[in-house]
């Protein structure tokens, strides 16, 4: 009878051998146990013909086998098990190079891009000099104008920077400009250096200094004469019909209307404020520079002695008083005058380490937080600067810690953990279909806000990241570094072209953006002609895209439904202006990461200084 199948098998179980392997010798030695190998027919592979006694090795001496299967669920169960592993392998290389390979590779390309979007926002304040124009600027369809600024009150007012479209220059929205600039850069210094945008975004910075500098009087003690500041050169009120600077289309170039200055006194304390946190914080950027540093600070702290002396019951805002701010009233109306007061005083603080102006500014910010209004939280613009207040006094308690006042700063940290937790969640503020964020929904441009919402969040992340903080909590939720970073990314992406529009707000920044620009200077040709009041008109209503492209200027961006109508006479979203242009500049550097430079480096920030 011949043998059954069950017979073969357990004739052949008495002769078999099972193996190991040994990965540092590359052989197959015998096993003992049936635990830690597989029984395999090794005639499948060819035969070595090195003798093995001849190998030194630790290891028992090898000999050939004839191995046979003996286990089939074993032999599978191997099986699988390797081809397993090896696909898992080849898929953890494929993970890499289709995966972590193309994000290193995207965050370099979207670091090269910020970078872009950073060099194109500062060269629009390149085209925005008013003054003796320098020769070696990147912009060359502008020139020299408004030399003779401040002739009509016997001062020279020449330099500085025309606010938006229009030829105005109003002191309030450069002070706050400048303001803002600096504290980019000296936050952000290093990453400034990195691009190569140091210098320029110093120039800017010195170019607005200058002019501030020129645009009050401090009182003579010994004749006891008031504060004198200019708050505007240009006017936007027209007598008897007379072109001035809103109803003329006019090149800055060719100005040859009156060109009005107006003039406040030291009831004008949100003005004050403003120009001596200006002052301050320029100092700071100009610190290796002694001689212009110092010139800088004392004429900032003359300045707020000045305003803060002030009978308290005559303090109030620059735009109350008819001669000084009448014709600002209907685009820079001022509301407030204590969180300029309060940012004046921090600023002072940071760039003379005095206390004495640090206890001034917690106690005039705790008192206008009383007053702050429903419609001004989570706003950081040109008339309130609360928010940005909260988060600088939270850098001092963090790094500062000026003991002294702990329960003044306390105040600031809750309100700082509380406006992010604003703006990570729906239930405090609306965002359009895009995702843009809407925080003041009353008729203003909503790209201005989502700016600075953008830099505050992204500066407080880099604070926390530097503390060991992977998140914070206000009184009703937790949020964390990652959050705040990619809130701050959404709105900057949105802003440069992840839109419904697929529109880039930042004008000459990918492949669409806008053509039709609401500023003189973009719209008349630079051809070595004069053109008329009237002959403007025809550029301000013409349906062709600008003559010349204006570099970097973020327009007022779309509407509540993310709809955007590039229309020059439609200035809601046409119009740029450099207050809104700082906080996007601002955003811009804190959301660039430079190569091996992927977060804050204190170091080189605020800090540093104090």
């Amino acid at each position: 009878m011949p043998p059954t199948e069950s017979s073969t098998f357990e004739l052949e179980r008495h002769s078999v051998r099972y193996v190991h392997t040994v990965p540092e010798s590359g052989r197959l030695l015998p096993s003992a146990s049936q635990w830690n190998s597989i029984a395999l027919d090794f005639n499948l592979t060819p035969k070595s013909s090195t003798a093995y006694e001849s190998i030194p090795s630790q290891y028992s001496k090898s000999f050939d086998y004839n191995l046979v299967i003996t286990d089939r669920k074993h032999f599978f169960t191997f099986i699988f098990a390797s081809v397993s592993i090896i696909l898992a392998i080849i898929a953890a290389l494929l993970l890499v190079h289709f995966l972590v390979l193309p994000h290193k590779h995207k965050h370099q390309e979207t670091s090269a891009l910020l970078s872009t979007a950073i060099k194109d926002a500062l060269t629009f304040y390149d085209a925005q000099k008013s003054g003796k124009y320098p020769r070696n600027s990147p912009v060359t369809f502008r020139g020299d104008s408004g030399l003779q600024d401040g002739s009509p009150v016997k001062t020279n007012l020449s330099g500085g920077f025309y606010d938006s479209g229009n030829n105005i220059k109003f002191t309030f929205t450069t002070a706050y400009t400048m303001t803002l600039l600096s504290w980019s850069a000296i936050e952000y210094q290093s990453k400034y250096a990195t691009m190569d945008q140091l210098d320029h975004v110093r120039d800017i910075i010195k170019w607005g200094s200058d002019y501030l500098l020129k645009v009050f009087i401090l009182p003579n003690t010994t004749a006891a004469t008031n504060l004198t500041l200019y708050s505007q050169v240009g006017s936007t009120i027209s007598d008897n019909g007379e072109p001035n600077d809103l109803s003329c289309w006019k090149r800055p170039e060719d100005m040859d209307y009156a060109r009005p200055v107006s003039t406040c006194d030291g009831s004008a304390s949100d003005l004050g404020g403003e120009i001596v946190a200006a002052l301050s914080a320029a100092s700071i950027v100009f610190k290796e520079d002694a001689d212009y540093s110092a010139k800088l600070v004392k004429a900032a702290e003359s300045l707020y002695e000045a305003v803060t002396r002030e009978d308290p019951e005559k303090q109030g805002t620059y735009t109350m008083v008819d001669a000084c701010g009448k014709q600002a009233r209907s685009i820079y109306n001022s509301f407030s005058y204590k969180d300029e007061l309060a940012w004046g005083g921090t600023w002072l603080f940071l760039a003379t380490e005095n206390r004495t102006y640090l206890e001034y500014a917690t106690e005039t910010f705790k008192s206008a937080k009383k007053n702050e209004t429903n419609s001004d939280k989570g706003i950081f613009d040109w008339n309130n600067k609360l928010d940005a207040i909260a988060v600088l006094l939270t850098g001092i308690r963090f790094f500062h810690d000026p003991g002294f006042i702990e329960d003044a700063l306390r105040l600031s940290s809750n309100s700082t953990d509380s406006l992010m937790c604003s703006f990570l969640s729906d239930k405090h503020f609306s965002r359009t279909q895009g995702g843009l964020i809407i925080l003041k929904p009353d008729n203003e441009p909503l790209l201005q806000h989502a700016a600075t919402a953008s830099f505050l969040s992204k500066l407080y992340s880099d604070y926390l990241d530097h503390l060991k903080m992977p998140s914070a909590s206000c009184e009703t939720d937790v949020f964390s570094v990652t959050a705040l970073r990619h809130f701050a990314r959404s709105q900057i992406n949105y802003i440069l072209g992840q839109n419904p529009m697929k529109m880039s707000y930042l004008v000459g920044y990918g492949d669409k953006f806008p053509v039709q620009v609401h500023h003189r200077s973009a719209s008349i040709p630079w051809n070595n002609r004069s053109y008329s009041c009237d002959d403007g008109k025809g550029w301000l209503n013409s349906k062709e895209p600008n003559p010349q492209v204006l570099l970097g200027a973020m327009v007022g961006g779309p509407d509540l439904h993310d709809n955007f109508k590039d229309e020059r006479s439609n200035q809601w979203f046409t119009e740029p202006n450099i207050a809104s242009n700082a906080g996007l500049v601002a955003a811009l550097i804190a959301l660039q990461d430079p190569p091996n430079n992927n977060s804050h480096d204190i170091k080189n920030s605020l800090w540093r200084w104090t």
